[in-house]
């Protein structure tokens, strides 16, 4: 293996650890992430009133950064090339696809799977690496009833944070004629509400993927 193959295989190897790495461990462990993300995320409606795309934005923490510099970065000067950052995106792509690219979407409480993005950008500025794709639903869904928009992950390894609530955003005329809002659940009353089914979610679910559910913050709309 030479040695841009096997820096490939071990960023592909980091991204894939990024949610799955403690997968196996006991839930209480998941109460601390190791990846931060602050997001903006946007829903556009299409003209006939379905969901045209999911637009995000997702701007990583210092460390996971440096991470990638680290991995991708030929010249050691603390910067990556238009060449370096396609691959980042590519791998980013391609190993996220197995996990939803953290986006949980449901229309009247049917989940709505996504399609894989055609590419999803990569950028590296002030310290910080950016990614910027979009999500198409895999079959077209109409925006009737309750839609639920989450971009959380369900193992708690990464936390997805949105500053405001207007960096989760609906544009598109559809979006006239319907209610939406943003739900931030505090963990500490979650836990507190729930605890006796969360202590059997964590028996039974090692994942503690009904939690993350519970704790993530989402976009309601109403149409």
């Amino acid at each position: 293996m030479d040695g841009r193959n096997a820096v490939t295989a071990r960023m592909k190897t980091k991204i894939s650890l990024l949610v799955a790495v403690l997968s196996l461990l006991p839930i209480p462990a998941f109460a601390h992430p190791h990846i931060f993300i602050d997001a903006k995320f946007e829903v556009v409606a299409a003209p006939d009133g379905s969901i045209g795309e999911l637009r995000n934005v997702w701007s990583f923490d210092e460390v996971f950064t440096s991470s990638v510099l680290m991995d991708y970065g030929k010249g050691n000067n603390q910067s990556l090339t238009p060449s370096e950052l396609k691959a980042v995106g590519k791998t980013v792509r391609d190993s996220l696809a197995q996990y939803g690219y953290y986006t949980n979407v449901t229309s009247n409480g049917k989940a709505v799977p996504m399609a894989k993005p055609d590419a999803i950008e990569a950028d590296y500025k002030d310290g910080s690496l950016t990614l910027t794709f979009s999500l198409k639903p895999e079959q077209k869904t109409f925006l009737k009833g309750t839609t639920i928009f989450g971009i959380y992950d369900k193992t708690l390894y990464t936390a997805v944070d949105f500053a405001t609530d207007n960096d989760l955003s609906t544009s598109g005329s559809t979006f006239g004629r319907c209610k939406r809002k943003v739900i931030r659940p505090n963990p500490k009353e979650v836990m507190a509400e729930n605890q006796a089914a969360l202590t059997s979610m964590f028996f039974s679910d090692p994942k503690g993927t009904d939690y993350s559910l519970l704790v993530a913050t989402r976009l309601e709309v109403q149409c």
